[in-house]
């Protein structure tokens, strides 16, 4: 997946880093784009500010996100799909589901499940909707 955070990605990816353990493994901002490739020239427009980032990759649990400031229009729109994240034990998904809705959004608290051990569902902060998933065998 790729999360275009219109202005507050950084915010975001320092929130997930301490909040669910995540690793940044990439960071570019726009200003560092060669002379060519600066935002208005080879890569397109871009934000009016060059510390924006321009792409990260993200690394939570065996679980890789792409996220960007995109144009930094300050107007972010998360629609349409919910990130899915599996995790190894109960206390896990208690940890994960507590981080996650701490200035966001319950849309399911987290609780057992036909077909999962423990499974809830909510908005973050940042408008991204999260699934987080401890599965049953099947």
């Amino acid at each position: 997946p790729y999360l275009f955070f219109e202005g507050c990605c950084e915010d975001a990816l320092n929130f997930y880093v301490q909040r669910l353990g995540a690793e940044i493994t990439a960071l570019m901002r726009f200003a560092d784009a060669p002379p060519g490739d600066s935002p208005g020239e080879g890569c397109g427009p871009g934000p009016t500010d060059p510390n924006k980032v321009m792409h990260a990759n993200l690394k939570i649990g065996d679980a890789m996100i792409m996220a960007s400031d995109g144009m930094a229009s300050g107007e972010t729109r998360f629609e349409g799909f919910s990130l899915s994240l599996s995790v190894p034990d109960e206390a896990t998904a208690r940890a994960h589901y507590a981080a996650l809705t701490d200035g966001g959004q319950v849309l399911m608290p987290l609780g057992p499940t036909f077909f999962a051990h423990q499974f809830g569902m909510v908005a973050d902060r940042f408008g991204v909707r999260w699934m987080i998933i401890l599965p049953r065998e099947l």
